[in-house]
């Protein structure tokens, strides 16, 4: 990972998922701005079913904790969104691989999400869980707080603005107003959905493995199956083990199952085996 470089915002290289999500948000957005006209009411039934309105999460449609991110309200808010992840998940795809970087992308969306459900059922003012919510914006968040923690030291150049600062300085400025903003109910209920994506993006990277949340996953799913395995081969052994007592048979078996033949016993003609097998 190279640390310390300038990076200039302006021309980033397009990776396959940046470019493959920024074309879908590109679709729908279109889609649903020609919707808009031909058919207001298909428009507001889509955002109904695909947009984040908690009350409808806790009633069963828990798609929409996904589905939210492909909505945008206005072409601002798409482009902005569009230019922070071509602008700091490309970087984040490069270094990482696409297999990690959708999974943590799509896992600060998720959390994001969940955050906004929680606030809206904290009967906070202003906050309701019939507000709808929609954009990739936490995810995007995840991703800057992703960059600011493991490219702090970088300098970014702020095209088209004359001058360069250090990403952790720009990140967490993002941070400082985007927590300004939760306290101050500027935006409602949108800046917790971001503050979910920062807080969980990073919980992302300093608790689980450099390889991901879906190695982290299936290593404990193996470790779990093979020590029930471990545990049933036992359990077989020590029902042999009295089986055979009771029929004045002796057979050792260790801490694993594991058969230990006798040290001494009587020496067959075959070969001579100490052990009681024929092989």
């Amino acid at each position: 990972m190279n640390r310390g470089r300038t990076i200039s915002l302006s021309l980033p290289p397009f990776t396959r998922w940046v470019k493959r999500l920024i074309l879908v948000y590109a679709g729908i957005y279109l889609l649903m701005a020609v919707m808009e006209v031909a058919s207001p009411f298909a428009h507001e039934w889509v955002r109904f079913y695909l947009g984040l309105i908690p009350k409808l999460v806790m009633h069963g449609m828990v798609w929409q904790l996904i589905t939210y991110s492909f909505l945008h309200f206005t072409l601002l808010h798409f482009l902005f969104n569009a230019l922070a992840l071509w602008m700091f998940g490309s970087q984040l795809e490069s270094d990482w691989g696409s297999k990690r970087f959708v999974e943590f992308y799509f896992f600060c969306t998720v959390a994001a999400a969940l955050t906004t459900v929680a606030v809206s059922y904290m009967h906070v003012p202003g906050l309701s869980p019939a507000t709808t919510t929609i954009g990739a914006s936490g995810g995007i968040y995840g991703l800057l707080v992703a960059f600011g923690v493991l490219y702090g030291e970088s300098e970014i150049m702020m095209f088209p603005l004359p001058f360069l600062i250090k990403a952790k300085y720009f990140i967490w400025g993002i941070v400082f107003l985007t927590l300004v903003g939760a306290v101050q109910e500027i935006g409602g209920v949108n800046n917790f959905a971001h503050l979910g994506g920062l807080l969980f993006g990073y919980l992302y990277l300093k608790f689980l493995p450099r390889k991901g949340l879906m190695f982290a996953t299936s290593e404990r799913y193996f470790n779990a199956r093979n020590e029930y395995y471990r545990w049933k081969r036992r359990r077989a052994a020590k029902k042999f083990e009295v089986y055979m007592s009771k029929h004045d048979r002796k057979v050792e078996f260790d801490e694993h199952g594991n058969y230990i033949p006798p040290e001494d016993g009587p020496r067959k003609g075959n070969g001579g085996s100490k052990s009681g097998w024929v092989n």
